[in-house]
């Protein structure tokens, strides 16, 4: 099976063409991600493509399947794109169509409806926080504090794990630095603290347009250094970065070692 390896500002993404004989599951995916045992990396992109159409499936680290990934989204149409030989593709994950546009490494895709809803006060052992919960077709609690990489270690996994998101939710901590500027932590769910998530800076910029924090179009600078711009109209988000293709290679699928 071929992969090739990318990351968007630091979120890094295998990519593999979903093959009839050997599909993707949960275990290999594990094992993919694991430096140790695979390649290494943020999650998995298992694409079947069509011309300049691709259903994506994404796999997080720990062998479950996301909903959405806005970097991923942007990853997969990079590919398709070069594949393709058309600037202009489309993504399917699932029922959700996503139309993306390719200029070099520079990737734009329409994130789709943004659900935001009213602030809510979350109860955790260590602390009470207020968080905003957002829909971006999966779930995100934003939260507006200061912060540093502990505090993303610290509350992240308390928030996704609450009872109050029953299939867990990923976390952004957000500090404001602009009317059009924001800086964030990302605790992605199933993965944990990330360089880099397109949702969730979609998340996070919906939030913060939602509560008067800034206005769009709003840069949201990540992590892993760089920044995703994210445009907000009518309840619809647009996602615009850069990808970069790290390698490629043939993944050797061999059963599992007896451990020694």
């Amino acid at each position: 099976m071929r992969f090739s390896k990318w990351h968007a500002l630091g979120n890094a993404y295998l990519l593999v063409e979903r093959a009839e004989g050997a599909p993707l599951d949960g275990e290999l995916t594990r094992r993919l991600c694991d430096p140790s045992t695979g390649i290494g990396s943020d999650g998995v992109l298992e694409v079947r493509a069509e011309g300049a159409v691709a259903d994506v499936t994404v796999w997080n680290p720990d062998g479950s399947q996301a909903e959405f990934s806005g970097n991923g989204a942007r990853i997969a149409a990079a590919w398709l794109a070069a594949r393709a030989g058309s600037a202009e593709v489309v993504l399917r994950f699932g029922a959700r169509e996503v139309a993306a546009s390719v200029r070099g490494s520079d990737v734009e895709v329409d994130a789709g409806p943004v659900e935001v809803g009213p602030p809510e006060e979350l109860a955790l052992e260590i602390e009470r926080l207020e968080f905003t919960p957002v829909s971006v077709g999966n779930p995100h609690a934003v939260v507006r504090r200061e912060f540093g990489d502990l505090d993303v270690v610290r509350l992240g996994p308390l928030v996704e794990c609450h009872t109050r998101f029953p299939g867990r939710t990923n976390v952004q901590l957000v500090r404001v630095t602009g009317p059009h500027e924001l800086e964030i932590g990302i605790w992605e769910r199933g993965v944990g603290p990330t360089r880099s998530s397109g949702s969730s800076a979609v998340a996070a910029a919906a939030a913060a347009v939602a509560n008067g924090w800034v206005e769009s179009p709003v840069t949201v600078r990540v992590p892993g250094g760089g920044a995703l711009t994210v445009t907000l109209a009518d309840g619809r988000a647009r996602l615009a970065g850069r990808v970069e293709e790290i390698c490629r290679g043939e993944l050797v699928l061999g059963e599992p070692h007896a451990p020694r």
